[in-house]
C-alpha cells in the first residue's frame, strides 16, 4: 500500500442507464490492473446510473493513458459515458 504522498489519484466518473453490470465492468478492469479504489459513490435517479470513483494508480501496473484507453471501451460496451482525469486535472476543471 502506497504511502499519501506518493499516491496518484484519479477520478473516473461513470453515467448512463441503469442496468446490471456496470459496476462489475468499471471495477474489473481496475481489480485486473490492481488499482486501489480510494472512495467510490453510487446512485441511480429515475433510471440514471451514476458513479464516481477516487483510485490510486500508484498500487497498479497501468498508467492514465491506457487506463482511460480501457475504461473508454469498457464504458462502451456497456453503454455509459466513463471520465477519468488525474485529480489535480478534476480539481482544476471545477474552478473554471
Amino acid at each position: 500500500m502506497s504511502s499519501r504522498g506518493s499516491e496518484e489519484l484519479v477520478v473516473i466518473s461513470v453515467t448512463g442507464a441503469d442496468k446490471p453490470g456496470i459496476v462489475a465492468g468499471i471495477t474489473a478492469i481496475l481489480a485486473k490492473h490492481n488499482v486501489n479504489i480510494v472512495d467510490i459513490a453510487q446512485t441511480v435517479v429515475r433510471g440514471i446510473f451514476s458513479m464516481i470513483m477516487i483510485v490510486d494508480l500508484s498500487t497498479g501496473n497501468i498508467t492514465l493513458p491506457k487506463l482511460r484507453e480501457e475504461l473508454y471501451i469498457k464504458g462502451k460496451e456497456l453503454g455509459v459515458e466513463v471520465s477519468v482525469h488525474h485529480i489535480d486535472v478534476f480539481k482544476a476543471m471545477q474552478r473554471v
